[in-house]
């Protein structure tokens, strides 16, 4: 759905050269133009306005041409590679033109005279064909290669193969019936010149020579190959003209036909069959088709006209959808010095045409791609889209509906063929059309009929033709056209004199009276440059202009002396483009991206199509020059499916329009066929408008459609949709729709997760209140449909409590009852059984079932299990049982039933002393003895059976105290003393001896058993010595324990209070002289420390060979966690990671073992760097203080002095190596993030994290 707009036009006047011009041939390294006439070659530089005369050089001189001027060219080509140009004349003359030295070369000659000639596309090979109708082939040395006849009999070496099926005069011919067959050769028109055209393939490896045919006087094509051997010959056809051109993409040759009724352009395979065709537009023998052009991308076909009246046309074809559309017409008028007398596309810019009158006037014409819609951003602007076909516009409104090319909405009969179309800035609808002639068309809207269900928009009418009051002695007097007020026209023509080369006009309403109206101009700005590009801004009124260089400028036209200035950024810099570019939109320009395919600028939002096969839609308000091109430079890598910037489309897709105030995106595939696509990030600013402006409605129905989750709608800003929750309600008037809401509800905040927002957006992704989100909105809603109408808002009421945290099942089964019990009488309420029916679609029937039988109400089980697939063999036994038990006893079965253990307990406590033995089984069973505790008084025989079972579980639990406080307060004296005794809890184990009470012997025995076993295993020394001493009163094994436990000054206290000195030189001083202090052990702390740098090491060097291989769960990494000790935390190795897992299920006994197997120095193992700490930390805490105090007591100050020497280098020693050893955020960077809601990117950013500089630890 592109136009044609003319971007630039360079018209050279009175070029002065000799005779006229018969052919041209661009020469593509310098721009200059090579023109024959029948008198030389002159090569010109006509890319100004200011023609040079770079060269010229007779073809008289030497007599290669006649001098009287009868002389014809029949073929001019540059050859870059020789620098030379190669001409051909009608004698037969091949003449080799050297353009540095001007000598003339003739490298061969016909004697028959030559009619064509054609140089293969990489100018390997030319074809000459000669006037005994032969081809000839040269190379590019002009070598012969071969010579054959262009008629030949037989087809080619694509001759098609036959299966029997009969003759042609025998088969069917559709609706021309069988007289077809026997229609005969119609001869070529009396106007054709009879000269043969040859034309090559784009790749160079086949050619096609169209000529009249001796014996049918009709054309014929035919087409060889590289070797100058015989493909194929076409079918007979009937009315095929002199004009000939292969596509240079290689699939059609493009040749015209007249038929008795029309004038057409018609295709032709290799193989000489016809593919496709499309109808010119004039009457019978109208037109003559001189020739047909391709361009280099085979996207425009150039037809040049002769008028049989006088006058010539070139108009310009593109196809789209198989629908062939003329783009531009030019028309030259019938002056004959202003026709054509060559035209020819540019070989290297496919949009660049040339041609040359027979007046010697040199027109060049830039083409570019554009997409004219309507500008505006209301929801009154239709997304108008207008394509010009000929004397049509074609007018799509995508606000109504999408239609296929090469249809439309609706189409614009015009007098003349259509160059321009514009669009209104104010009126948006509306459109202006710039025709051939001269005159531009304005259509409007009339008006438009409302219906209840539908809106039928009219066509524009016609509101005004007026004729355009400029030069028109060429054609496209004006290029480029805004409409930029109802009665204000900006167009863009070329100045005829002067050093610029660009004017802007500025056209309105003529005052004079006419016969017809007409636009004059009111005021022109001349401007330095070609004025390629134009754009407005409806919002500020700025008109922005690009030149050929890339420059911009700003065009004052409003102004009282309209002006064109400097356009400047808010630094004061001038803003120019790198390159310039054919489609451009005002707003603020920084940067031209060349991965950009297609784009248009809507509201806040700058949409764009990439050669990647992406759509990307940035936010102008945040968009910076670096992040566009961050952004199109990981354009195609990994894709976040959370960026609601990028779209995958289809390869070669480009922007048609965007629908405003709507979510659509029009897109066009490269066959022309229309896609409507609704772009994440148009969609969710739309919904935030919506949401923001409490359209609950279109923005439900928007999410529903487009597959938005609707968790949207509460997370975008939960305080102002709780504020708003009855508007809510009234807006969606749909049961069906508040279900779905409901339905849909789930803890996760999609503003954080699936839909970011934006950093310039305010909306609120907080909870409103404190809570599960699931659950506020479910009370929230259900709170006020309760309020509003709860019979017309049933379903939704029930889904609101099936749909909680922890759903209400029992709460929805009971108002299911309750409409049972009660029906209500209102219109819009439901029925028990709709309810019901309802209910198992939320939820599984044997859930529901099941909690059912938890309400005891066996009417309510009975109508759900009458709702589902149940047998009634299944559950009515169950339930007939249930009701001949006593009430209390069957809600005790059916609480166990359902496993609601403390629920059944409960009700089993109220059935008496009958069923204690079982209750006390359910305890056991199901470990509720805090609850069943609760249950019975505290001076019941039930209480002590219960504390009793409940202590024995806590001795197997190792929760030895526990179990004796239990037994104690409940009487068992004996038993709790037992606890106390295998808890060491010998204070609570005396106090129980002496309630007993036991004798003093057995006391005694109870004490020394306390200490010798118990404490002194445990190394409570000071508590075994109390014992010791108070109860077994012995009072020597008391001092022991305490010398063992290195508790100096209470054993010496002892000492002299039971007065046995002896001990002082027996136990005392040996111990204190055989003392080895931890603090003292240097060489170990030393080894620790060098042990634990080197584990690091290795730790770090693991870490960063794992990371380089970017394989972070690569088979190596056990291998290294159990041989090296190099992957951290405690989830390093599998191997110990799954072993710690079964442990964690075992015994204490085993959990404690597998604690110190942790903390294992033994070289290699995965948290050796940790037992090392833990082993370095216990150094540091050794106590030296009062066995310094005893030393120098008993006058050992050698001994002390040296202690107190060596504690003193140990502090200086560690105090040196805390910050080595004990590293700031140890901790933090130990382990990586593992576990079961780690992600791989989480678990490798843990093993990049930046190691931080190490600091004195604090202990």
């Amino acid at each position: 759905m592109r136009n044609l707009r003319l971007l630039k036009s360079i018209r050279c006047l009175k070029l002065q050269g000799p005779g006229t011009p018969q052919c041209f041939s661009v020469r593509t390294d310098t721009g200059t133009v090579l023109i024959a006439s029948e008198y030389s070659v002159t090569e010109l530089d006509t890319r100004n306005r200011r023609v040079q005369v770079v060269n010229e050089v007779s073809l008289t001189v030497e007599r290669y041409l006649p001098e009287d001027g009868g002389g014809t060219v029949v073929g001019i080509q540059d050859l870059p590679d020789q620098e030379s140009v190669c001409v051909a004349t009608a004698t037969g003359d091949v003449i080799l033109c050297n353009l540095n030295t001007n000598q003339l070369e003739c490298v061969g000659s016909v004697d028959s005279g030559l009619s064509a000639m054609s140089w293969s596309p990489d100018q390997e090979l030319v074809t000459l064909t000669t006037g005994q109708d032969t081809i000839i082939m040269m190379t590019k040395d002009f070598e012969p290669i071969t010579e054959v006849g262009i008629h030949q009999d037989d087809f080619g070496e694509g001759k098609f193969i036959t299966v029997g099926w009969g003759k042609k005069e025998t088969q069917f011919h559709g609706s021309e019936g069988k007289h077809a067959a026997q229609r005969k050769t119609i001869p070529a028109m009396s106007w054709d010149d009879r000269r043969p055209r040859v034309t090559w393939r784009g790749d160079g490896q086949l050619f096609a020579v169209s000529a009249v045919c001796p014996l049918t006087g009709a054309r014929k094509v035919r087409v060889w190959n590289r070797e100058c051997v015989l493909q194929s010959t076409s079918e007979t056809v009937n009315g095929l003209e002199q004009s000939l051109c292969w596509k240079p993409s290689g699939s059609l040759i493009a040749a015209t036909q007249r038929h008795p009724n029309k004038h057409s352009v018609v295709f032709m395979e290799k193989n000489g069959l016809l593919h496709g065709d499309f109808t010119l537009p004039f009457g019978k023998e109208q037109v003559k088709v001189k020739e047909l052009l391709w361009n280099s991308d085979s996207t425009v076909l150039a037809v040049w006209l002769e008028d049989m009246t006088p006058g010539e046309e070139v108009q310009l074809w593109t196809v789209g959808n198989y629908h062939w559309y003329l783009k531009q017409n030019l028309d030259f008028g019938s002056d004959p010095q202003r026709a054509p007398a060559y035209v020819s596309w540019d070989p290297e810019r496919p949009l660049r045409l040339h041609l040359v009158t027979r007046g010697w006037a040199s027109l060049n014409y830039d083409w570019g791609w554009s997409t004219d819609r309507s500008h505006g951003e209301d929801g009154n602007d239709n997304a108008n889209v207008a394509v010009i076909d000929g004397d049509k516009v074609l007018v799509s409104t995508f606000r109504q509906c999408v239609v296929p090319p090469p249809l439309c909405a609706y189409d614009l009969q015009l007098p003349a063929p259509v160059n321009l179309v514009t669009f209104q800035h104010q009126r948006t609808n509306e459109l202006a059309a710039l025709t051939a002639d001269g005159h531009i068309s304005v259509y409007g809207q009339a008006f438009s009929i409302m219906t209840l269900t539908l809106t039928f928009y009219c066509a524009l009418i016609l509101c005004l033709c007026c004729r355009v009051a400029v030069d028109q002695e060429e054609p496209l007097a004006l290029r480029l056209l805004l409409w930029l007020r109802e009665d204000v026209f900006l167009g863009v023509g070329a100045c005829t004199d002067g050093p610029s080369q660009s004017k802007m006009l500025i056209l309105g309403p003529s005052e004079a009276q006419g016969p017809q109206p007409t636009l004059e101009i009111r005021s022109h700005v001349e401007v330095e440059g070609h004025v390629i590009s134009m754009c407005h801004s409806s919002k500020t009124g700025t008109v922005a202009l690009q030149l050929e260089d890339g420059q911009i400028r700003k065009f004052l036209w409003d102004s009282l002396k309209p002006s064109v200035v400097e356009w400047k950024d808010s630094a004061g810099c001038i803003i120019n483009f790198p390159d310039p570019c054919v489609q451009t939109a005002l707003f603020t320009i920084e940067e031209v991206a060349s991965n950009v395919s297609s784009f248009v600028v809507y509201d806040d939002f700058l949409l764009l199509t990439t050669h990647s096969h992406t759509c990307r839609c940035f936010r102008l308000t945040t968009l910076t020059v670096k992040g566009l091109q961050v952004a199109l430079a990981a354009d195609g890598g990994q894709n976040d499916q959370n960026d609601e910037t990028l779209r995958r489309v289809e390869r070669g897709s480009r922007i048609v329009t965007v629908v405003p105030q709507d979510t659509r995106l029009i897109l066009q595939m490269p066959r022309g066929n229309l896609e409507t696509i609704h772009h994440r990030a148009l969609v969710l600013a739309q919904l935030r408008k919506w949401l923001d402006s409490h359209k609950f409605r279109e923005a439900f129905e928007c999410m529903r459609k487009l597959r938005i989750n609707l968790n949207l709608i509460y997370d975008h800003n939960p305080e102002v949709f709780l504020e708003s929750v009855e508007t809510f309600l009234r807006q969606l008037d749909s049961i069906n729709h508040i279900n779905l809401f409901l339905t849909e509800l789930k803890e996760e905040d999609t503003t954080t997760t699936m839909y970011p927002c934006p950093v310039n957006t305010t909306g609120q992704s907080a909870p409103a209140a404190c809570g599960k989100k699931v659950d506020i909105v479910c009370d929230a809603l259900r709170c006020t449909m309760e309020s509003i109408d709860q019979h017309k808002y049933c379903l939704s009421i029930l889904t609101s409590h099936v749909k909680k945290t922890v759903p209400e099942l029992e709460v929805a089964l009971q108002k299911v009852h309750e409409l049972r019990v009660n029906p209500p009488s209102a219109a819009n309420a439901v029925s028990a059984e709709e309810a019901l029916k309802y209910l198992l679609f939320l939820v599984n029937v044997n859930e529901l079932y099941e909690h059912s039988l938890g309400t005891y109400d066996f009417d309510l089980v009975l109508m759900v299990a009458e709702k589902s697939q149940k047998d009634p063999k299944e559950y009515l036994p169950f339930l007939n049982m249930l009701k001949t038990l006593e009430p209390n006893y069957q809600r005790y079965t059916i609480d166990k039933h359902l496993k609601r253990y403390r629920k059944a307990l409960h009700h089993l406590s109220k059935c008496g002393e009958e069923h204690f033995t079982e209750a006390l089984n359910l305890v056991k069973d199901q470990r509720l003895y805090s609850e069943a505790l609760g249950l019975y008084p505290t001076d019941s025989p039930q209480y002590k059976a219960l504390s009793c079972a409940y202590a024995e579980y806590l001795v197997e639990q190792q929760q030895a105290e526990q179990a004796g406080l239990l037994l104690w307060r409940c009487g068992e004296a004996t038993r709790a003393l037992q606890a106390f005794v295998g808890s060491a809890s010998w204070r609570n184990a005396l106090c129980v001896a002496e309630q007993i009470p036991l004798p003093s012997d057995q006391l005694a025995l109870l004490a020394r058993d306390l200490a010798g076993t118990k404490l002194i295993e445990l190394r409570r020394y000071t508590e075994a010595a109390i014992l010791l001493e108070r109860y077994a009163k012995d009072c020597e094994e008391a001092i022991s324990a305490l010398i063992t436990g290195a508790v100096w000054e209470e054993a010496l206290r002892l000492v002299y209070l039971y007065n046995r000195q002896d001990i002082i030189e027996t136990n005392l001083k040996p111990a204190l002289l055989e003392g080895k202090p931890p603090f003292s052990q240097k060489a170990m702390f030393t080894r620790h420390k060098t042990r634990l740098s080197v584990v690091r090491e290795l730790k770090e060097k693991a870490r960063l060979e794992l990371l380089d291989e970017d394989v972070p769960d690569c088979p190596e990494a056990e291998l290294y966690s159990e041989a090296s000790s190099v992957m951290t935390g405690s989830h390093a190795g599998s191997k110990y990671s799954h072993s710690n897992s079964r442990i964690s299920s075992r015994s204490s006994k085993n959990r404690r073992k597998a604690e110190r197997k942790k903390l294992s120095l033994k070289e290699g193992t995965p948290l050796e760097d940790m037992a090392l700490l833990h082993a370095l930390a216990e150094i540091i805490h050794s106590e030296v203080h009062s066995l310094l105090k005893a030393l120098v007591l008993f006058q050992f100050d050698g001994q002390a002095g040296r202690l107190q020497h060596a504690y003193g280098e140990a502090l200086q020693m560690i105090e040196v190596a805390l910050p080595e050893v004990w590293q700031e955020g140890l901790q933090q960077t130990q382990a990586p993030i593992t576990g079961p809601n780690s992600t791989a990117n989480s678990i490798m950013a843990s093993f990049q994290q930046p190691r931080p500089s190490a600091t004195q630890g604090q202990f």
